[in-house]
């Protein structure tokens, strides 16, 4: 097959799927479980993955991604194909993570330790060590680099921490990003530099 054959084919089963979608998403709206199982099925792992990313917490995570798709069964009906179910359930994750970190923010819990299945685990201890044939030194550098960045995220707002964490952690597009928070690319990017230039002036000498 033909590069250009290959090119129609491959917009030809992405026109099927996104079909396939629309007619799942309307028998859902509908009231049909299956269909809403279905949809769950498709996106479970990637929202759980962003919730996580965001947090950095199993049990926030966790949290948000029951609280979302509890969301998504409750308006369904509010969806009117104006973007992608894709664009608006990210909006609706995102939102729950913004709520998370500022209550978090409030709180100064976001400590370095994570619930994991096995106890405890402090995130200082488990972080990849850089390649430097056990040096010592630079190991000790690592770790202090790694909690002045913790530190410097708790010193941005909750969605610049956000927009920055989908950036950088997530490798997301900033039109992407501004799809995700309801906004605006230029909008995310603004808030992005704002987001850079904060953590820049906070962790001072290691940049």
């Amino acid at each position: 097959m033909s590069g250009h054959g290959q090119a129609v084919a491959a917009l030809g089963a992405k026109t099927q799927t996104e079909a396939d979608e629309a007619t799942l998403i309307r028998a859902a709206q509908a009231g049909d479980q299956y269909a809403f199982e279905k949809l769950v099925q498709a996106y479970d792992q990637s929202v759980l993955r962003l919730a996580l990313n965001l947090l950095r917490s199993p049990e926030d995570a966790s949290d948000v991604y029951q609280e979302a798709f509890l969301r998504v069964y409750k308006n369904f009906g509010t969806f009117r194909f104006d973007c992608s179910f894709h664009t608006w359930l990210y909006r609706i994750v995102t939102n729950l993570c913004l709520d998370h970190l500022r209550k978090r923010k409030i709180r100064r819990e976001d400590s370095t330790v994570l619930d994991t299945s096995e106890g405890p685990v402090d995130r200082m201890e488990i972080l990849p060590e850089p390649r430097a044939e056990g040096d010592p030194q630079r190991h000790l550098l690592c770790l202090e680099l790694s909690a002045r960045i913790l530190a410097a995220l708790e010193s941005i707002t909750p969605r610049e921490r956000l927009v920055f964490e989908m950036r950088h952690y997530q490798g997301m597009r900033l039109r992407a990003i501004g799809e995700a928070l309801g906004t605006t690319e230029e909008a995310a990017k603004n808030c992005l530099f704002r987001a850079t230039q904060k953590m820049r002036a906070a962790l001072g000498d290691f940049v």
